[in-house]
């Protein structure tokens, strides 16, 4: 049975950029329909963010009780190895995504978004057909906002099928494979690499690139190293890829050695791409930026009235950028007077250690002629972290010599995450380090390293 809808707003994608955009027009009284072919959400949420945490969450519950049942730790201990049901975990994490997916779907049900289940194809840059299970939709809106969100790539030579697997098919494995190998050393592998070698997995990662998280600097990447040295992942850099055969991944190592790794599932981590393929892109008539469809700083696209949001436009790849930008999109609509111009972006790595970073790196800002102050304070020297046996890291702040304005900060370590809203929120107001050192940090916290690394730019660091 087909159907003929007329709206204000059509978004295509219910990923992040899409429902908190869907989410803040209704809010704001516009007419909007939602179109989705899978579970609303979008990646993180389903098969990304939130269930990739919850597996390196359980895969440190799991290697905390491994090396009790090892050797007595903080003065517990296990008479024997802890066992893992792995099918298990997937279906508690399953439950986290439901339970997500549900609470957007109610979300969207409150701010009256008609939400529809199917693939939307554009005919022109104002109408789509919406290919559902009970017929076609034909959809004509006045504005159009896209936010087809993102895909792995895939290698062309080992394309993802039975055992050489992406992110996604990672995250719903029945059970731990003995042997894991890990094509891509960016935050991805690492990330999922790490979680499976703390569940007994045995991993090896290969990565092109003469060094790891190529993102962040060396200092940064340091711990997370030595955690893989440490715990018994082998990583070869410069190394390639070649293929695969029964068992193994072929490599050809930095010095032209042909490697065969044994790997019962191969992950696949080399980067995702925008999402552009198969909705008619090519008929919406909008300019692109190489892979990216082109927009301005308030997400508007070549054509008028047609925005565009998230991985679709570029680089970060991240949840929080999509979902700022859906919805100063929805209140422009609207008719506010908004524009995406974040002080910063900032990225977290949930390594072992984890890593943040928002802002300018000391080396970026070198590159860019500001010349800076640096300060940098280490949890071995922070009492929270030691309690938590976590003393490996530091936080790092960058800072104008002139003014001492602060133009970046950095941390690595247990828990560090958590300290990437201070460090947005101080980039945005245009903090000084005067502001960081005369503001009071609870004790004891990992963020007093924040308050101790401004205070050692100043000079004047109390516990160091």
């Amino acid at each position: 049975m087909s159907e003929n809808i007329s709206t204000k707003l059509l978004i295509v994608g219910g990923g992040p950029g899409g429902y908190v955009a869907g989410i803040r027009a209704g809010q704001l009284g516009i007419d909007t329909v939602l179109v989705e072919a899978d579970r609303l959400g979008g990646t993180c949420l389903i098969r990304g963010c939130i269930p990739s945490k919850a597996i390196i969450h359980v895969a440190g519950e799991y290697e905390t009780m491994a090396h009790a049942a090892a050797k007595s730790t903080h003065g517990i201990s296990l008479k024997s190895k802890p066992v893992i049901d792995f099918a298990e975990t997937v279906k508690w994490k399953e439950g986290i995504v439901g339970k997500l997916n549900m609470g957007v779907t109610q979300l969207l049900k409150r701010s009256k978004v008609r939400v529809i289940a199917g693939w939307a194809e554009f005919q022109n840059g104002k109408t789509a057909i919406v290919k559902t299970k009970d017929g076609d939709i034909t959809i004509t809106a006045e504005h159009v906002l896209l936010a087809n969100g993102s895909v792995p790539v895939e290698l062309p030579f080992m394309p993802f099928g039975g055992d050489v697997i992406s992110s996604t098919e990672a995250l719903m494995l029945s059970e731990v494979p003995q042997k894991l190998a890990v094509v891509g050393a960016g935050y991805i592998g690492l990330e999922l690499g790490i979680a499976f070698r703390k569940l007994g997995a045995e991993v090896t990662v290969v990565e092109a690139l003469d060094r790891m998280l190529p993102l962040y600097d060396s200092e940064l990447t340091k711990p997370v190293l030595k955690w893989l040295e440490k715990n018994g992942v082998t990583l070869h850099l410069g190394a390639k890829a070649k293929g695969t055969e029964k068992g193994a991944l072929l490599a050809e190592a930095s010095d032209g050695k042909a490697l065969k790794i044994p790997a019962d599932k191969i992950l696949v981590t080399v980067g995702r791409r925008p999402a552009t393929k198969g909705w008619g892109l090519e008929k919406m008539m909008v300019d692109m930026a190489g892979p990216f469809v082109k927009v301005d700083d308030q997400c508007r696209t070549s054509m008028r009235d047609v925005w565009a949001v998230g991985d679709l436009v570029g680089e970060p790849m991240l949840e929080h950028k999509a979902a700022t930008q859906g919805e100063m999109v929805a209140e422009i609509i609207a008719g506010h007077k908004r524009r995406f111009n974040p002080a910063s972006i900032p990225a977290v790595c949930f390594t072992e250690p984890e890593i943040i970073t928002a802002g300018l790196s000391p080396d970026e800002a070198k590159a860019k002629g500001i010349e800076t102050i640096v300060g940098m304070f280490p949890f071995q020297a922070n009492g929270r972290a030691l309690s938590m046996d976590a003393g490996e890291g530091f936080v790092r702040v960058v800072a104008r010599k002139d003014d001492h304005r602060i133009l970046g900060m950095q941390a690595v370590g247990a828990h560090a995450s958590e300290l990437s809203a201070e460090f947005s929120h101080a980039l945005e107001m245009g903090s000084l380090l005067e502001d960081i050192a005369g503001t009071i940090h609870v004790h004891p916290t990992l963020s007093e390293a924040f308050h101790e690394a401004a205070l050692r730019a100043l000079g004047h660091a109390i516990h160091i």
